[in-house]
C-alpha cells in the first residue's frame, strides 16, 4: 500500500515559522530522492525542495531558497520541511512525494496559511 501523510501545517504570521512532516510508506521512501511540492488553487503544483536518498544533498526553488530547509530521517521513513521567514505568498497546500516516474500517487497534503 502506497501512502503519504503530510502534517504540521496551520496558520502562521508573516515572518513566522512552521515545520512540516511527511510520513511515507517504505515503498515510496526507500532509496528515492524525496521532494516537497506546493499547490495554490488555479496554479500548477510547484516543486519547492528536494533531497537525495542519503540526505546529503538538498536543492530549493528560488522562491524559498534561504528560508526553507528540507531534511529526512530514513530510519523513520519521514521527510521534513523547516520553513522560516514565511510570507503570504507561501500560502498553499504542501505535498511530499518521491521524484521518479513511479511517483504518481499523492497524499492529502497539509494546508499552510500565512496571514496577519
Amino acid at each position: 500500500q502506497v501512502q503519504l501523510v503530510e502534517s504540521g501545517g496551520g496558520l502562521a504570521q508573516p515572518g513566522g515559522s512552521l515545520r512540516l512532516s511527511c510520513a511515507a510508506s517504505v515503498i515510496i521512501f526507500s532509496a528515492h530522492i524525496m521532494a516537497w511540492y506546493r499547490r495554490t488553487p488555479g496554479k500548477q503544483r510547484e516543486l519547492v525542495a528536494r533531497i537525495t536518498s542519503s540526505g546529503r544533498t538538498q536543492s530549493y526553488a528560488d522562491s524559498v531558497k534561504g528560508r526553507f530547509r528540507i531534511s529526512r530521517d530514513n530510519g523513520k521513513n519521514t521527510l521534513y520541511l523547516e520553513m522560516d521567514s514565511l510570507n503570504p505568498e507561501d500560502t498553499a497546500v504542501y505535498y511530499c512525494n518521491c521524484l521518479s516516474p513511479h511517483c504518481d500517487s499523492w497524499g492529502q497534503g497539509t494546508q499552510v496559511t500565512v496571514s496577519s
